[in-house]
């Protein structure tokens, strides 16, 4: 066994939104990887579209710097999660962590459930406080709290004998003391290189490579990322893959590709202990293992996390379908959810009894959410049901998923919110109250009582409130949850929507569109005062006429519609309601467009 002394393998992980994209932006710009004309981007590592408007990590993403003589590899992880996942599978890539917390915020659920992962893998960690320049940041309460986290999840003397590090990524500084301002990051790649071990590993022995991640080429197919555990690969070497269901494939490695900066570089061969990626393996997938074919020996399977929630995506079947997007048909909508798969391990697609409708399984909300939006984005049309969680059945007992839930809330807020989370099963397990007039309370709560919560809770907390959850585990199934209170209204004509209708049914609820916006029967246009369906009519004109009026040149003044967002119009779906996605538009409508249709449906439930 020999060390590769030069080389690091570490991941950053963190809850959402406490800066790991930010840090690693730094740590690339003073490494000394980037020209002094190149032009960079702020969180470079965020490479997509969705991903910069977010503000959020979607996928893990792997890059590597020189420092001194040293070769530091760096995986940024999602923190979000639904993409936990993707954290799971890089901890049998890396040596050590990164944790990165909020000096303000301090632990929030993500960061338990990463750092969880992480010292389950007997990783080195180095804690590093991010934010540190806050005028309310509280750096020892929050070290604390880590330590604190660190005992609770049973770490062990070694772990808990951790480093912290205080850095502000926006400033770009490091230091080691928390009343200490620098100008550079060196602290902490000293803290990498002196705390994180380098690879134990034998380059002469047989090859094993484990795929952690997926990428996908339409000129080289898929592509594996991982770590090479044990001995050698180079270019055009015939290799064996083990692969889930026990079966061995002969493959040849076509491309080998190390890592610097944010570029992928062809390499001939890389040795135990490197990240690289692999092309030509056909179609490797995530978990399976690469190894000598005279030798073969299998690395354990990586654990994927199972889906929780489901959806049934469907061809676009409205009046007004093929008029925005470019992709309308099944055998478009089938192409692509199947090419999502290529890469995306935590999905899952299953056909129905329709060819036009697909069961989409995923992570939750977000996870699926994201599949969608890139869709439109990519020009297909398509429908969406409302989301329901993935019900399991064991030794006849039906179990459900249930969310950690984190709610930091202003005082006065506290006693509606409980409310709210009271008529949605769940359970306080936990309630801090800093002194500073918010409370941070804690639950466990079924995630269909997550449903739909986000809107309500914002609209509860006048937007004051911050909500995180990330899954706990599967109980038994707690039973029926009341749905939205509310009704809808309903367009009974096809039309252009007018102000003077708008107006005159304004005090019937909140409006979804505003004048001029095209409608077709059966498509929701607002929202009922009452908990009952109203059909009504927007594409009423005003009568002309010949007679003065005293108020006739007044200009009709209109209270300010509720545009929903994709992931509010998701959340806000009833069972007997879709959601319309094209490149342009997110409408909602009822499955049966036509009023006497729905009322028949109605009558066969009731029966029923």
């Amino acid at each position: 066994m020999t060390h590769q002394e030069k080389l690091r393998n570490i991941a950053i992980i963190a809850h959402v939104d406490h800066g790991k994209t930010t840090l690693v932006d730094k740590l690339l710009q003073q490494s000394g990887i980037f020209r002094e004309n190149e032009h960079i981007e702020e969180r470079v590592m965020d490479s997509n579209d969705l991903e910069r408007e977010r503000g959020i990590t979607i996928l893990a993403k792997n890059t590597a710097i020189r420092y001194n003589d040293y070769t530091i590899n760096i995986v940024d992880t999602p923190g979000h999660a639904d993409f936990g996942g993707e954290v799971e599978r890089i901890m049998k890539m890396v040596d050590g962590v990164l944790l990165v917390v909020d000096a303000f915020e301090g632990c929030m659920p993500q960061t338990k459930f990463v750092l969880r992962k992480a010292l389950e893998q007997n990783l080195v960690p180095i804690v590093v406080l991010n934010k540190i320049d806050r005028p309310n940041a509280r750096p020892q309460e929050v070290v604390d709290e880590v330590l604190d986290l660190f005992i609770e999840l049973n770490a062990t003397e070694e772990q808990l004998d951790f480093p912290v590090i205080y850095a502000s990524a926006l400033q770009g500084y490091a230091t080691t003391s928390p009343d200490q301002t620098k100008s550079d990051m060196k602290d902490l790649y000293e803290a990498i290189i002196q705390h994180i071990p380098s690879p134990w590993a034998d380059p002469e022995e047989p090859l094993q490579f484990q795929v952690t991640l997926l990428d996908y080429n339409e000129y080289l197919g898929r592509i594996g990322v991982g770590r090479i555990q044990r001995g050698r690969i180079r270019v055009n070497e015939q290799v064996a893959v083990m692969k889930r269901d026990g079966t061995v494939q002969k493959s040849r490695v076509s491309k080998l590709f190390g890592f610097i900066g944010l570029n992928r570089i062809e390499v001939e061969s890389a040795q135990a202990g490197d990240i690289i990626a692999v092309a030509g393996l056909g179609d490797i997938n995530v978990g399976e293992t690469v190894t000598d074919p005279e030798r073969q020996e299998a690395l354990p399977l990586l654990h994927i996390d199972e889906p929780t929630l489901q959806m049934t995506f469907s061809v676009n079947d409205s009046p007004f379908v093929g008029r925005e997007g470019k992709h309308v048909t099944s055998r478009k909508l089938k192409e692509r959810l199947l090419e999502e798969l290529e890469t995306d391990v935590s999905l899952r697609v299953d056909e129905t009894d329709s060819p036009d409708a697909f069961i989409v399984s995923g992570r939750g909300e977000l996870h699926l959410s994201i599949l969608i939006e890139t869709m439109r984005r990519e020009g297909y049309e398509l429908q969406v049901s409302k989301p329901e969680v993935i019900i399991r059945e064991e030794n006849g007992i039906r179990l459900e998923p249930f969310e950690h839930l984190v709610i930091d809330v202003p005082e006065e807020y506290m006693g509606a919110v409980m409310e709210r989370l009271g008529a949605r099963k769940a359970e306080m397990t936990n309630m801090v109250n800093h002194g500073t007039g918010n409370v941070r309370l804690e639950f466990l709560i079924p995630a269909r009582g997550l449903i739909g919560f986000r809107t309500e809770f914002l609209t509860e907390t006048r937007g004051y409130g911050i909500m995180n959850h990330s899954f706990d585990s599967y109980q038994e199934y707690r039973g029926e949850l009341e749905g939205r209170r509310q009704g809808v209204l309903v367009a009974s004509e096809s039309g252009t929507a007018t102000a003077y209708s708008i107006e005159g049914l304004e005090d019937r609820g909140v409006m979804f569109i505003t004048p001029g916006t095209e409608v077709y029967e059966g498509m929701i246009v607002g929202e009922h005062n009452r908990d009952n369906d109203l059909t009504v009519n927007v594409t009423k004109a005003k009568a002309m006429t010949n007679v003065r009026s005293a108020t006739k040149d007044e200009t009709t003044k209109l209270k300010a519609p509720r545009i929903l967002s994709l992931e509010q119009s998701l959340e806000y779906l009833n069972d007997d309601e879709l959601c319309e996605i094209t490149p342009k538009s997110v409408r909602l409508r009822k499955k049966y467009l036509k009023k006497n249709e729905r009322d028949r449906h109605e009558k066969q439930k009731s029966y029923s």
